[in-house]
């Protein structure tokens, strides 16, 4: 699904990503961790086709995302750590707008929000301003907005911000159910004990190199001690 080859990212002359390479098949979930300034965040606007890369290749499924990034993007949902959800539109017609600005006919995209609303636990609320919307609440939108278009790819950057216990859980659900939908995802996160079980592999960055890889039978409380 994803095919990223020695990608490097410099900021002036300070070396961000270093010669990273990492692939994705459908089906996976794969969480990169690390510690702040290890590149997480970078990596994933590159791979997201909103940040160039200094050198490497990237590809999903099968398309040169460098060269054609508007093709790829189409592939693509993404939950960024900021919300950049509109307050003074309600959820549907946060939802209505981005599905419009893809191209999404009325018909199928007036049923994908009432699905997508549904699935995050926003349907009561849809016609509430997102400003009166809880952090949480807000996230979910953010998540249903991703979701929108069907992606074959998510991109998710600590996606856990701001929910709660049950939401956490509602959505590491969620995301598992996706992946078998022969998706993918990426996600990126600092909270070991929060939708790890949706998580099929995971890489540890430092210093914007992949350093490490690990299958998901290892503990939270091991992870945090490779991370230190």
């Amino acid at each position: 699904m994803l095919v990223a080859e020695n990608l490097a990212c410099f900021f002036g002359l300070r070396p961000v990503l270093r010669g990273v390479s990492l692939e994705v098949r459908r089906g996976e979930c794969v969480a990169v961790l690390g510690p702040n300034g290890a590149g997480k965040t970078t990596l994933l606007r590159v791979l997201a086709t909103l940040l160039r890369p200094s050198a490497g290749r990237l590809s999903l499924d099968g398309v040169d995302a460098l060269e054609h990034p508007a093709q790829a993007r189409a592939k693509l949902g993404m939950v960024s750590h900021h919300s950049l959800v509109y307050p003074d539109l309600s959820a549907v017609e946060n939802l209505r707008f981005h599905g419009r600005l893809r191209g999404m006919g009325p018909a199928h995209l007036e049923a994908r929000i009432e699905a997508v609303l549904r699935e995050v636990g926003l349907w009561a609320r849809r016609n509430d301003r997102a400003r009166a919307f809880s952090r949480g609440m807000t996230q979910r939108l953010s998540i249903a907005r991703a979701m929108l278009h069907n992606p074959d790819l998510l991109l998710l950057d600590e996606p856990f911000t701001g929910l709660d216990q049950r939401a956490a859980a509602d959505f590491a659900a969620m995301l598992r159910d996706q992946i078998s939908n022969s998706r993918a995802a990426v996600m990126t996160t600092h909270e070991l004990g929060r939708g790890m079980d949706a998580v099929t592999r995971a890489v540890i960055m430092r210093q914007g190199r992949i350093e490490v890889e690990l299958t998901t039978d290892i503990t939270p409380a091991a992870l945090g001690a490779l991370l230190h």
